[in-house]
């Protein structure tokens, strides 16, 4: 199933079914908007993939077009997003360090969530910013020490994730968060992917264009960990809980290791696309210095 999020009189759950959405709030006939966040931490995705199995018997003012649609954030409101960082073996090298013995872990602010199509709005100030392919896993069950056989049980779906990142500031502040959590900084999407429609996540090609030039592109069967040892890793330390999301590192090829350094710059158009899953895309809007700004 693809879940997605989408706006109509506010924020609504979707099943997207071929060119269409299915409302699925409307199908089920609750009497409220029911949101992509009510569905994962509602414990509705049994009733939701029950619908979309049925799809034919249901009553055909339940779907819209998926085109001219606009489509949020998959999960509007995660309580946290964890990040992992060297996670590719030729993402390391690139940056002549040491491929790392054990997942290595930041954070980005949740409220960096934008929508698989809206702008990436870059603040005045703001310098040397640079795009990121990741895998996003979304946490569908709560669960804390994890065993790694288990982890992909605790599994909602999976979706295409952006890492913008500020890399001055990330080199000024010598520690990641505030030059990944700047607001839009991740657009996310296009949809959760469930694990029995998407299969093994290791082994999906990932891909970002900027300007329909390739600037990354591999398989996150090159991940140094995969997403069983990530989750099992991460709850270790810290309680997993549904709506959360893990960003599992990107590949070589972004743009602060490139000779010379290729940077975001206004009007730019970034995609992230991966295997099985879909694409985000996403214009970058970065006012000349002295120039209005407005969010």
């Amino acid at each position: 199933m693809k879940l997605v999020s989408f706006e109509r009189q506010g924020p609504r759950a979707g099943a997207v079914i071929g060119d269409l959405i299915l409302d699925i709030g409307d199908a089920l006939r609750v009497p409220r908007a029911v949101t992509t966040d009510d569905v994962i931490r509602g414990g509705l995705l049994h009733e939701a993939r029950n619908l979309v199995d049925n799809a034919v018997d249901v009553d055909r003012t339940r779907f819209l077009p998926f085109k001219g649609t606009r489509i949020l954030p998959p999960v509007a409101r995660p309580g946290m997003i964890v990040c992992l960082g060297l996670n590719y073996r030729d993402h390391a090298l690139e940056q002549r360090a040491e491929p790392p013995a054990h997942p290595i872990l930041f954070a980005k602010a949740p409220g960096a969530v934008a929508g698989p199509f809206d702008d990436i709005v870059v603040r005045p100030g703001v310098e040397n910013v640079d795009a990121e392919a990741e895998l996003a896993v979304v946490i569908g069950r709560e669960g804390s020490m994890i065993p790694e056989e288990e982890a992909l049980g605790y599994v909602a779906g999976y979706c295409c994730m952006n890492d913008v990142s500020a890399r001055r500031i990330q080199r000024e502040d010598t520690q990641w968060f505030r030059a990944k959590s700047f607001d839009t900084f991740a657009p996310c999407g296009p949809w959760i992917v469930t694990p029995d429609e998407l299969g093994d996540p290791q082994g999906l090609a990932i891909t970002q264009r900027l300007n329909d030039v390739v600037m990354q592109e591999s398989s996150t069967a090159e991940m140094l960990f995969g997403v069983a040892r990530i989750i099992a890793f991460v709850s270790a330390a810290m309680t997993l809980r549904p709506g959360d999301m893990i960003a599992t590192g990107t590949p070589a090829g972004v743009g602060v290791f490139r000779d010379p350094p290729v940077f975001l710059a206004d009007g730019d158009v970034v995609t992230i696309e991966i295997e099985r899953i879909g694409f985000i895309r996403n214009r970058v809007r970065a006012p000349a210095q002295g120039a209005p700004w407005r969010a």
